[in-house]
Formats: structure tokens, C-alpha cells, sequence
């Protein structure tokens, strides 16, 4: 156990839970973007609402979520530890650099992460937070025909302060009742400053996610000529690009939309 710990509590054992956590962050990125890509769906937040209900009544994937909030803690707290410990070892620059490349996202993963943070709760404070703790989310009614499969939409004001979410029939007519976080995006990303921070705030993850994923295997020791490829192409297609540009794209596209409404 003492020695376990005594790893744990090394250099290289920080940058194992890093690139451990770091990891886990990068599957939730793929998953959460799936998710997100239902604002994009046609159906007056039909599905999008549906899905934001879903992950919040659904008791493993809350179980998940706070293992979520923990990794993201973690993960902050020891790239601290790192970077702190690292300009302590080295307080006075070196006299002369070698002319090895260095990435620009290698020299400011810690501003990357810092301005990641504030994202993140800027993020959770306006859509997490006020869509589990407060009234300040609105709720939406959809009326679908089972028989023709068209669906309606409307405003409604539930009974209660501790409404959730209902769903009832009505001969042929589906009745759902949910809380409407869809126009709350709607609404967030009409803002022209809001919708700035967020595409700010993916570049930055981008530049993030390019050098943190595959330093995450140079941490395991995965460098072989075989496998080093692999995992660099997926780091920067996958995650530099693919998954940034959908991020960025959601406030976008909501910020384009409302200024012809």
C-alpha cells in the first residue's frame, strides 16, 4: 500500500492520474457531442429536451456524472501540482535552449486549462445549474399523433414548484411534458458576446485536446513506431478538429438562426 502511494505521489504517478483523467474527459467529449448534435434536430427541441431529461432521471448516469465533476477536479488540481512543482525545480530559465521544436500547445497547457475552467463553469452555471437547482428553465408540452406521427408543441406551466416531467395518453395523442433547456441554449447562444466565449473557449480546447491526448500515451509509454500513428492521428482529427468544429458549431449556427427571427 506504502509503496503504491509512494507512486501515486511521485512525478510520474501525477502524470499517470493526468493522463488517466485526461482520458476519461476525452470519452465524455465524444458522448457529449453525440448528445448535443440533437439541437440540430428539426423537431421544436423535441429530442434534445427529451435527452437533457433523460441524463438527469436515469440513476447510472448521474452516478457517471459525478465521477465526471470528480475527473475534471482531479485533473485541474494536479496539472497545478505539476506546473508548480515543475517552476520550482527550475526557477531561473535555462542559459541556452536546445532547438528542439516545442508545440505552442505544449508551452501553454496551463493557460489552455485555465481558460477550459472558466469555460466549464460558465458552462455548468448556466444550463447544469439552472436546469437542476432553479425555476428559471421554462418547460415545454408535445402532443403527438401516434397515428400520423405529427407532433405539437406548446408552452406549459406546471402544477407544482417540483414538477419534472410527465408523460400520458390521450386516445391516439401522446402527452410529454419536460423541462425546456432547449430554448434556454436557444436564448444563451443569441448572444453575440456568449456565443464568443464558447468558440474562444473551443479553439482552446482544441490546442488542449491535441497536445493532452497523445501525451497521455507518451505517459503510458506507448511511443512505439507502431502505435505512435495511430493514436496522433486520432488526437489531432478527432479530437483537435472534428470534436471542437461540432462544439463550435451549435452556437454558431443558434446565433445566425436568431438574427432572422
Amino acid at each position: 500500500m506504502s509503496e503504491l502511494k509512494q507512486t501515486f505521489n511521485s512525478s510520474l504517478g501525477k502524470k499517470l492520474i493526468m493522463a488517466l483523467t485526461g482520458l476519461f474527459l476525452c470519452v465524455f467529449l465524444i458522448v457529449h457531442l453525440g448528445g448535443n448534435l440533437l439541437l440540430f434536430s428539426n423537431d421544436n427541441g423535441y429530442s434534445f429536451n427529451m435527452y437533457a431529461n433523460f441524463l438527469t432521471h436515469f440513476p447510472p448516469i448521474e452516478v457517471i456524472a459525478y465521477i465526471l465533476y470528480l475527473c475534471i477536479i482531479v485533473h485541474a488540481i494536479y496539472a497545478y501540482i505539476l506546473t508548480t512543482n515543475n517552476r520550482h525545480a527550475r526557477p531561473v530559465d535555462y542559459a541556452v535552449h536546445t532547438q528542439s521544436p516545442v508545440s505552442f500547445s505544449s508551452k501553454n497547457m496551463g493557460l489552455l486549462g485555465s481558460i477550459l475552467l472558466v469555460f466549464i463553469v460558465i458552462h455548468m452555471g448556466d444550463f447544469w445549474y439552472k436546469y437542476k437547482f432553479t425555476h428559471d428553465v421554462g418547460y415545454k408540452e408535445y402532443r403527438t399523433n401516434l397515428l400520423t406521427n405529427e407532433t405539437t408543441v406548446a408552452d406549459f406551466t406546471p402544477p407544482t414548484h417540483d414538477f419534472e416531467h410527465s408523460q400520458s395518453y390521450d386516445g391516439n395523442t401522446e402527452i410529454v411534458r419536460v423541462k425546456d433547456l432547449h430554448t434556454r441554449i436557444a436564448n444563451s447562444f443569441s448572444i453575440w458576446w456568449y456565443v464568443l466565449i464558447y468558440v474562444i473557449s473551443m479553439v482552446a480546447l482544441s490546442f488542449h485536446l491535441k497536445h493532452g491526448f497523445q501525451s497521455a500515451f507518451h505517459t503510458f509509454g506507448w511511443v512505439h513506431r507502431k502505435y505512435k500513428p495511430i493514436y496522433e492521428f486520432i488526437g489531432t482529427w478527432l479530437f483537435a478538429v472534428i470534436i471542437p468544429l461540432g462544439f463550435a458549431a451549435m452556437p454558431i449556427v443558434y446565433f445566425f438562426q436568431s438574427l432572422n427571427k
